[in-house]
Protein backbone atom coordinates (compact mmCIF):
# COMPACT_ATOMS: atom_id res chain seq x y z
CA UNK A 1 0.00 0.00 0.00
CA UNK A 2 1.24 3.49 -0.67
CA UNK A 3 3.33 4.05 2.22
CA UNK A 4 3.12 7.73 2.06
CA UNK A 5 -0.76 7.91 2.32
CA UNK A 6 -0.70 5.98 5.37
CA UNK A 7 2.04 7.88 6.64
CA UNK A 8 0.59 11.33 6.35
CA UNK A 9 -3.39 10.17 6.97
CA UNK A 10 -2.64 7.69 9.75
CA UNK A 11 0.26 9.09 11.71
CA UNK A 12 -1.35 8.72 15.24
CA UNK A 13 -3.79 6.89 16.24
CA UNK A 14 -5.17 9.98 18.26
CA UNK A 15 -5.80 11.70 15.06
CA UNK A 16 -9.51 11.87 14.93
CA UNK A 17 -9.18 13.63 11.26
CA UNK A 18 -7.75 10.48 9.60
CA UNK A 19 -11.00 8.41 8.18
CA UNK A 20 -12.39 11.40 7.54
CA UNK A 21 -9.61 12.57 5.03
CA UNK A 22 -9.87 9.26 3.54
CA UNK A 23 -13.08 9.54 2.81
CA UNK A 24 -12.34 13.17 1.75
CA UNK A 25 -9.47 12.01 -0.63
CA UNK A 26 -11.81 9.02 -1.95
CA UNK A 27 -14.77 11.41 -2.78
CA UNK A 28 -12.45 13.65 -4.70
CA UNK A 29 -11.12 10.78 -6.79
CA UNK A 30 -14.41 9.50 -7.46
CA UNK A 31 -15.58 13.11 -8.27
CA UNK A 32 -13.09 14.67 -10.12
CA UNK A 33 -12.99 18.13 -8.82
CA UNK A 34 -15.97 19.20 -6.06
CA UNK A 35 -17.39 22.09 -4.88
CA UNK A 36 -17.59 22.71 -0.63
CA UNK A 37 -21.59 22.41 -1.02
CA UNK A 38 -21.21 19.05 -2.90
CA UNK A 39 -18.50 17.37 -0.93
CA UNK A 40 -20.57 18.22 2.25
CA UNK A 41 -23.80 16.76 0.51
CA UNK A 42 -21.80 13.55 -0.11
CA UNK A 43 -20.06 13.34 3.53
CA UNK A 44 -22.88 14.74 5.34
CA UNK A 45 -20.99 17.06 7.05
CA UNK A 46 -21.25 20.78 7.74
CA UNK A 47 -19.39 23.44 5.91
CA UNK A 48 -16.93 24.48 8.51
CA UNK A 49 -16.11 20.83 9.05
CA UNK A 50 -15.08 20.20 5.29
CA UNK A 51 -12.86 23.76 5.32
CA UNK A 52 -11.10 22.16 8.14
CA UNK A 53 -10.28 18.65 6.15
CA UNK A 54 -9.63 20.63 2.92
CA UNK A 55 -7.04 23.24 4.46
CA UNK A 56 -5.18 20.28 6.25
CA UNK A 57 -5.28 18.46 3.31
CA UNK A 58 -3.93 21.45 1.03
CA UNK A 59 -1.26 22.14 4.03
CA UNK A 60 0.14 18.29 3.59
CA UNK A 61 -0.08 18.78 -0.75
CA UNK A 62 -2.18 16.61 -1.11
CA UNK A 63 -5.14 18.46 -2.74
CA UNK A 64 -5.57 22.41 -4.91
CA UNK A 65 -8.45 24.64 -6.21
CA UNK A 66 -9.11 23.93 -9.46
CA UNK A 67 -10.86 26.08 -11.52
CA UNK A 68 -14.76 27.32 -10.42
CA UNK A 69 -18.16 25.29 -10.21
CA UNK A 70 -21.53 26.38 -11.77
CA UNK A 71 -23.34 29.42 -10.10
CA UNK A 72 -26.67 29.17 -8.79
CA UNK A 73 -26.61 32.40 -8.10
CA UNK A 74 -24.10 34.78 -6.58
CA UNK A 75 -19.90 34.08 -7.96
CA UNK A 76 -18.88 30.54 -8.81
CA UNK A 77 -18.17 27.99 -6.18
CA UNK A 78 -14.61 27.47 -5.91
CA UNK A 79 -13.76 23.52 -7.09
CA UNK A 80 -11.02 21.01 -5.22
CA UNK A 81 -9.50 18.19 -6.58
CA UNK A 82 -6.40 15.98 -5.34
CA UNK A 83 -3.18 16.98 -6.93
CA UNK A 84 -1.42 15.23 -9.77
CA UNK A 85 0.82 12.20 -8.50
CA UNK A 86 -0.76 11.92 -5.03
CA UNK A 87 -1.76 8.14 -6.08
CA UNK A 88 -0.50 5.57 -8.45
CA UNK A 89 -1.55 1.86 -9.72
CA UNK A 90 -0.44 -0.47 -11.68
CA UNK A 91 -2.57 -0.99 -14.11
CA UNK A 92 -2.26 -4.59 -16.34
CA UNK A 93 -4.68 -5.18 -19.10
CA UNK A 94 -4.44 -8.74 -20.04
CA UNK A 95 -5.90 -9.71 -23.35
CA UNK A 96 -6.10 -13.32 -25.63
CA UNK A 97 -2.40 -12.46 -27.28
CA UNK A 98 -1.09 -9.43 -25.62
CA UNK A 99 -0.58 -7.69 -22.35
CA UNK A 100 -0.58 -4.24 -21.64
CA UNK A 101 0.94 -2.31 -18.25
CA UNK A 102 0.68 1.02 -17.49
CA UNK A 103 1.07 2.97 -14.12
CA UNK A 104 -1.63 5.68 -13.80
CA UNK A 105 -2.18 8.67 -11.26
CA UNK A 106 -5.31 9.72 -9.14
CA UNK A 107 -6.58 12.36 -12.16
CA UNK A 108 -6.11 9.49 -14.53
CA UNK A 109 -2.56 10.91 -16.07
CA UNK A 110 -0.56 8.55 -17.66
CA UNK A 111 2.86 8.73 -15.32
CA UNK A 112 4.79 5.90 -18.14
CA UNK A 113 3.98 4.91 -21.46
CA UNK A 114 1.57 2.36 -22.01
CA UNK A 115 4.34 -1.20 -22.51
CA UNK A 116 2.29 -3.97 -24.78
CA UNK A 117 4.19 -6.95 -25.48
CA UNK A 118 3.35 -10.75 -26.68
CA UNK A 119 2.16 -12.40 -23.51
CA UNK A 120 -1.45 -14.90 -24.14
CA UNK A 121 -3.21 -15.56 -21.47
CA UNK A 122 -2.96 -18.69 -20.36
CA UNK A 123 -4.88 -21.57 -18.55
CA UNK A 124 -1.54 -22.10 -16.90
CA UNK A 125 -0.05 -19.59 -14.07
CA UNK A 126 3.69 -21.13 -14.03
CA UNK A 127 4.65 -19.64 -17.52
CA UNK A 128 2.43 -16.68 -17.96
CA UNK A 129 3.75 -15.42 -14.64
CA UNK A 130 7.62 -16.09 -15.43
CA UNK A 131 7.34 -13.60 -18.70
CA UNK A 132 4.47 -11.20 -16.53
CA UNK A 133 7.35 -10.56 -13.35
CA UNK A 134 10.68 -10.25 -15.89
CA UNK A 135 8.50 -7.74 -18.24
CA UNK A 136 7.36 -5.32 -14.93
CA UNK A 137 11.11 -5.90 -13.38
CA UNK A 138 12.39 -4.11 -16.54
CA UNK A 139 9.41 -1.89 -17.03
CA UNK A 140 9.51 -0.58 -13.16
CA UNK A 141 13.47 -0.13 -13.69
CA UNK A 142 12.71 1.96 -16.97
CA UNK A 143 10.49 4.14 -15.06
CA UNK A 144 12.27 4.99 -12.20
CA UNK A 145 9.50 4.30 -10.02
CA UNK A 146 9.84 2.72 -6.58
CA UNK A 147 7.14 -0.30 -6.31
CA UNK A 148 6.55 1.17 -3.06
CA UNK A 149 5.21 4.57 -4.33
CA UNK A 150 2.37 2.10 -5.78
CA UNK A 151 -1.31 1.95 -4.14
CA UNK A 152 -1.40 -1.30 -5.63
CA UNK A 153 -2.11 -3.37 -8.72
CA UNK A 154 -5.18 -3.48 -10.85
CA UNK A 155 -5.87 -6.26 -13.12
CA UNK A 156 -8.17 -6.92 -15.99
CA UNK A 157 -8.69 -9.92 -18.10
CA UNK A 158 -11.67 -11.46 -19.94
CA UNK A 159 -13.17 -14.67 -18.43
CA UNK A 160 -15.70 -15.73 -15.59
CA UNK A 161 -14.28 -13.92 -12.60
CA UNK A 162 -15.17 -13.81 -9.21
CA UNK A 163 -13.30 -10.30 -7.95
CA UNK A 164 -14.43 -10.95 -4.05
CA UNK A 165 -12.92 -14.77 -4.38
CA UNK A 166 -10.13 -13.61 -6.53
CA UNK A 167 -10.38 -16.30 -8.95
CA UNK A 168 -10.76 -17.01 -12.64
CA UNK A 169 -12.81 -19.81 -13.83
CA UNK A 170 -11.71 -19.78 -17.34
CA UNK A 171 -8.30 -18.86 -17.54
CA UNK A 172 -4.81 -19.82 -15.07
CA UNK A 173 -6.73 -23.05 -13.47
CA UNK A 174 -3.91 -24.54 -12.61
CA UNK A 175 -4.51 -23.54 -9.07
CA UNK A 176 -2.00 -24.10 -6.34
CA UNK A 177 -3.70 -25.07 -3.41
CA UNK A 178 -5.54 -22.35 -1.30
CA UNK A 179 -4.17 -19.87 -3.24
CA UNK A 180 -6.80 -17.69 -5.06
CA UNK A 181 -5.28 -15.95 -8.31
CA UNK A 182 -5.68 -12.72 -6.77
CA UNK A 183 -3.13 -13.80 -3.61
CA UNK A 184 -0.32 -15.15 -6.57
CA UNK A 185 -0.84 -12.17 -8.44
CA UNK A 186 0.04 -10.11 -5.03
CA UNK A 187 3.08 -12.91 -4.56
CA UNK A 188 4.63 -11.99 -7.84
CA UNK A 189 3.72 -8.35 -7.35
CA UNK A 190 4.40 -7.79 -3.85
CA UNK A 191 1.36 -5.15 -3.89
CA UNK A 192 -1.89 -5.81 -2.79
CA UNK A 193 -4.44 -6.78 -6.34
CA UNK A 194 -7.80 -6.28 -7.48
CA UNK A 195 -8.94 -8.63 -10.31
CA UNK A 196 -11.78 -7.82 -12.24
CA UNK A 197 -13.34 -8.36 -16.06
CA UNK A 198 -12.12 -6.70 -18.83
CA UNK A 199 -15.77 -5.93 -19.85
CA UNK A 200 -16.34 -4.36 -16.03
CA UNK A 201 -13.12 -1.89 -16.67
CA UNK A 202 -14.94 -0.85 -20.38
CA UNK A 203 -17.87 -0.23 -18.57
CA UNK A 204 -15.96 1.75 -15.81
CA UNK A 205 -14.08 3.56 -18.17
CA UNK A 206 -17.02 4.98 -20.12
CA UNK A 207 -18.95 5.46 -16.69
CA UNK A 208 -16.22 7.59 -15.68
CA UNK A 209 -14.68 9.06 -19.08
CA UNK A 210 -16.66 8.29 -21.84
CA UNK A 211 -20.50 8.26 -23.59
CA UNK A 212 -21.94 6.85 -20.01
CA UNK A 213 -21.13 9.50 -17.82
CA UNK A 214 -23.72 11.30 -16.23
CA UNK A 215 -26.44 8.55 -17.44
CA UNK A 216 -28.59 6.72 -15.62
CA UNK A 217 -29.34 3.08 -18.03
CA UNK A 218 -26.46 2.25 -20.45
CA UNK A 219 -25.16 -1.07 -21.54
CA UNK A 220 -21.50 -1.62 -22.74
CA UNK A 221 -20.92 -3.90 -25.36
CA UNK A 222 -17.45 -5.27 -25.54
CA UNK A 223 -16.94 -6.99 -28.81
CA UNK A 224 -13.45 -8.33 -28.70
CA UNK A 225 -12.18 -11.21 -28.96
CA UNK A 226 -14.64 -12.44 -26.94
CA UNK A 227 -18.26 -10.58 -26.49
CA UNK A 228 -19.45 -9.18 -23.17
CA UNK A 229 -21.69 -7.08 -21.52
CA UNK A 230 -21.41 -4.43 -19.26
CA UNK A 231 -24.83 -3.36 -17.55
CA UNK A 232 -25.45 0.01 -15.98
CA UNK A 233 -28.76 0.07 -14.10
CA UNK A 234 -29.98 3.45 -12.12
CA UNK A 235 -26.20 4.90 -12.61
CA UNK A 236 -24.58 1.88 -10.66
CA UNK A 237 -22.30 -0.64 -12.54
CA UNK A 238 -24.24 -4.14 -11.97
CA UNK A 239 -21.86 -7.28 -11.25
CA UNK A 240 -24.22 -9.55 -10.30
CA UNK A 241 -24.60 -11.88 -7.08
CA UNK A 242 -21.27 -13.34 -7.71
CA UNK A 243 -19.73 -10.86 -10.37
CA UNK A 244 -20.95 -13.09 -13.32
CA UNK A 245 -23.50 -10.77 -14.89
CA UNK A 246 -23.02 -9.80 -18.98
CA UNK A 247 -22.12 -13.47 -19.77
CA UNK A 248 -23.99 -12.52 -23.12
CA UNK A 249 -21.45 -14.06 -25.43
CA UNK A 250 -22.37 -17.90 -23.70
CA UNK A 251 -25.90 -17.32 -24.19
CA UNK A 252 -26.60 -20.50 -26.96
CA UNK A 253 -27.95 -18.52 -30.34
CA UNK A 254 -27.71 -21.14 -33.05
CA UNK A 255 -29.52 -24.18 -33.48
CA UNK A 256 -26.43 -26.95 -33.84
CA UNK A 257 -23.94 -24.28 -33.62
CA UNK A 258 -20.05 -24.87 -32.99
CA UNK A 259 -18.89 -26.17 -30.44
CA UNK A 260 -17.42 -23.05 -28.34
CA UNK A 261 -14.68 -23.58 -25.68
CA UNK A 262 -17.50 -22.96 -22.68
CA UNK A 263 -18.71 -26.31 -23.81
CA UNK A 264 -21.98 -25.38 -25.15
CA UNK A 265 -23.05 -25.01 -28.93
CA UNK A 266 -23.93 -22.40 -31.08
CA UNK A 267 -23.19 -19.63 -28.47
CA UNK A 268 -22.76 -15.85 -29.61
CA UNK A 269 -19.33 -15.61 -29.31
CA UNK A 270 -19.05 -18.33 -31.93
CA UNK A 271 -20.48 -16.69 -34.87
CA UNK A 272 -20.12 -12.55 -33.58
CA UNK A 273 -16.94 -11.93 -31.39
CA UNK A 274 -13.00 -11.73 -32.81
CA UNK A 275 -12.30 -15.39 -32.54
CA UNK A 276 -15.60 -16.58 -34.81
CA UNK A 277 -14.09 -13.91 -36.99
CA UNK A 278 -11.08 -14.98 -37.58
CA UNK A 279 -11.92 -18.23 -38.09
CA UNK A 280 -14.52 -17.37 -40.25
CA UNK A 281 -11.78 -15.78 -42.80
CA UNK A 282 -9.20 -18.58 -42.17
CA UNK A 283 -12.03 -21.14 -43.45
CA UNK A 284 -12.84 -18.47 -46.10
CA UNK A 285 -9.42 -18.15 -47.84
CA UNK A 286 -8.64 -22.17 -47.29
CA UNK A 287 -11.49 -22.55 -48.97
CA UNK A 288 -10.60 -20.42 -51.92
CA UNK A 289 -12.40 -17.09 -51.45
CA UNK A 290 -11.27 -14.68 -53.85
CA UNK A 291 -10.03 -11.94 -51.35
CA UNK A 292 -6.70 -9.73 -50.56
CA UNK A 293 -6.45 -11.86 -47.35
CA UNK A 294 -4.88 -14.62 -50.05
CA UNK A 295 -1.41 -12.57 -49.53
CA UNK A 296 -1.26 -13.61 -46.06
CA UNK A 297 1.26 -15.96 -45.16
CA UNK A 298 0.29 -19.38 -43.55
CA UNK A 299 1.23 -17.64 -40.30
CA UNK A 300 -0.20 -14.57 -40.42
CA UNK A 301 -3.51 -16.37 -41.67
CA UNK A 302 -3.21 -18.60 -38.29
CA UNK A 303 -2.72 -15.44 -36.01
CA UNK A 304 -4.91 -13.03 -38.10
CA UNK A 305 -7.07 -10.31 -36.01
CA UNK A 306 -9.71 -8.44 -36.62
CA UNK A 307 -7.99 -5.45 -37.57
CA UNK A 308 -6.37 -7.12 -40.35
CA UNK A 309 -9.95 -7.84 -41.38
CA UNK A 310 -11.33 -4.63 -41.02
CA UNK A 311 -8.14 -2.81 -42.78
CA UNK A 312 -9.01 -4.99 -45.96
CA UNK A 313 -13.17 -3.99 -45.59
CA UNK A 314 -11.80 -0.51 -45.88
CA UNK A 315 -10.03 -1.28 -49.10
CA UNK A 316 -12.94 -2.47 -50.56
CA UNK A 317 -12.48 -5.81 -50.39
CA UNK A 318 -15.66 -7.57 -50.34
CA UNK A 319 -14.84 -10.64 -48.66
CA UNK A 320 -13.92 -8.91 -45.65
CA UNK A 321 -16.97 -6.67 -46.01
CA UNK A 322 -19.42 -9.89 -45.80
CA UNK A 323 -17.33 -11.56 -43.21
CA UNK A 324 -18.34 -7.88 -41.10
CA UNK A 325 -21.82 -7.96 -41.75
CA UNK A 326 -22.68 -10.94 -40.72
CA UNK A 327 -21.05 -10.71 -37.80
CA UNK A 328 -23.01 -7.12 -37.59
CA UNK A 329 -26.41 -9.34 -38.25
CA UNK A 330 -25.77 -11.30 -35.60
CA UNK A 331 -24.92 -9.38 -33.03
CA UNK A 332 -27.65 -7.02 -33.78
CA UNK A 333 -30.08 -10.00 -33.10
CA UNK A 334 -28.78 -10.23 -29.62
CA UNK A 335 -28.85 -6.60 -28.86
CA UNK A 336 -32.79 -6.42 -29.73
CA UNK A 337 -33.00 -8.98 -27.13
CA UNK A 338 -31.06 -6.46 -24.61
CA UNK A 339 -33.02 -3.36 -25.45
CA UNK A 340 -36.28 -5.54 -25.18
CA UNK A 341 -34.99 -6.66 -21.39
CA UNK A 342 -33.27 -3.76 -19.99
CA UNK A 343 -34.58 -0.63 -22.59
CA UNK A 344 -31.54 1.33 -21.83
CA UNK A 345 -31.08 4.71 -23.01
CA UNK A 346 -27.27 4.06 -24.80
CA UNK A 347 -25.94 1.22 -25.77
CA UNK A 348 -21.74 1.73 -26.08
CA UNK A 349 -19.89 -0.53 -28.65
CA UNK A 350 -16.67 -0.88 -27.78
CA UNK A 351 -13.08 -3.66 -28.82
CA UNK A 352 -11.54 -4.20 -31.65
CA UNK A 353 -14.99 -5.50 -33.70
CA UNK A 354 -16.80 -1.72 -32.92
CA UNK A 355 -13.71 -0.32 -34.79
CA UNK A 356 -15.42 -1.56 -38.29
CA UNK A 357 -17.97 0.97 -37.68
CA UNK A 358 -20.33 0.84 -40.69
CA UNK A 359 -19.52 -2.49 -42.06
CA UNK A 360 -21.12 -3.70 -39.02
CA UNK A 361 -23.14 -1.19 -37.38
CA UNK A 362 -25.67 -1.15 -40.72
CA UNK A 363 -26.23 -4.80 -40.75
CA UNK A 364 -26.55 -4.30 -36.94
CA UNK A 365 -29.57 -1.76 -37.36
CA UNK A 366 -30.98 -3.77 -40.12
CA UNK A 367 -31.30 -6.35 -37.47
CA UNK A 368 -32.17 -4.22 -34.90
CA UNK A 369 -35.32 -3.13 -36.72
CA UNK A 370 -36.09 -6.52 -37.49
CA UNK A 371 -36.09 -8.30 -34.23
CA UNK A 372 -37.15 -5.30 -31.89
CA UNK A 373 -40.37 -3.33 -30.95
CA UNK A 374 -40.52 -0.52 -32.61
CA UNK A 375 -41.58 1.67 -29.57
CA UNK A 376 -38.32 0.14 -27.33
CA UNK A 377 -35.98 0.75 -29.86
CA UNK A 378 -36.87 4.02 -30.53
CA UNK A 379 -35.77 5.36 -27.07
CA UNK A 380 -32.36 3.62 -27.37
CA UNK A 381 -29.17 5.55 -28.89
CA UNK A 382 -26.30 3.21 -30.50
CA UNK A 383 -22.88 4.69 -30.61
CA UNK A 384 -19.16 3.51 -30.72
CA UNK A 385 -17.12 4.34 -28.24
CA UNK A 386 -14.44 7.21 -28.34
CA UNK A 387 -12.42 6.36 -25.80
CA UNK A 388 -9.41 4.42 -28.03
CA UNK A 389 -7.76 1.50 -27.51
CA UNK A 390 -6.57 1.86 -23.87
CA UNK A 391 -9.70 2.79 -22.54
CA UNK A 392 -10.20 -0.28 -20.26
CA UNK A 393 -6.85 1.39 -18.33
CA UNK A 394 -9.11 4.09 -17.32
CA UNK A 395 -11.37 1.39 -16.03
CA UNK A 396 -9.25 -0.16 -13.85
CA UNK A 397 -7.96 2.83 -12.38
CA UNK A 398 -11.65 4.20 -11.45
CA UNK A 399 -12.35 0.81 -9.75
CA UNK A 400 -8.65 -0.03 -8.41
CA UNK A 401 -8.05 2.80 -6.79
CA UNK A 402 -11.28 3.26 -5.52
CA UNK A 403 -11.01 -0.11 -3.59
CA UNK A 404 -7.57 0.68 -2.46
CA UNK A 405 -9.28 3.41 -0.75
CA UNK A 406 -11.76 2.27 0.77
CA UNK A 407 -9.14 -0.50 2.06
CA UNK A 408 -7.32 2.54 3.46
CA UNK A 409 -10.58 3.78 5.09
CA UNK A 410 -11.53 0.29 7.09
CA UNK A 411 -7.77 0.50 8.27
CA UNK A 412 -8.09 4.23 9.90
CA UNK A 413 -11.50 3.00 11.10
CA UNK A 414 -9.67 -0.05 13.07
CA UNK A 415 -6.82 2.71 14.70
CA UNK A 416 -9.52 4.27 16.26
CA UNK A 417 -11.03 1.87 17.79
Amino acid sequence: MNLTLLNHLISERSDKQAVHKHQLIKHLFNLSAASVSSLCEVMDMSTPSILKLLTALIEEGWVEKKGYGVSIGGRKPDLYRLKDKKILILCIDIELFHTKIAIIDNNYNLVTEVKTFLLPISKSRTDFFHILNTELQGFLKSSAIDHKQLIGCSVGMPGLIDAEKGENYSYFLNDVENTSLTEAFEKILNLPVVIQNDVNGSSMAEFTHGMAKGKKNVLVLLMDWGVGLGIIMDGKLRRGNCGFSGELGHIPFVENGVLCYCGKHGCLETVASGNALSEMAKEGILSGKNSMLNKLTNEELERIEPAVIIKAANKGDQYAIQLLSNVGTYMGKGISMLIQLFNPELIVLSGKIAEAKQYITLPMQQAINMYCMTQIREKTTIASSELGENSRLLGYTASGIDQFLEACIKKAKKLKK
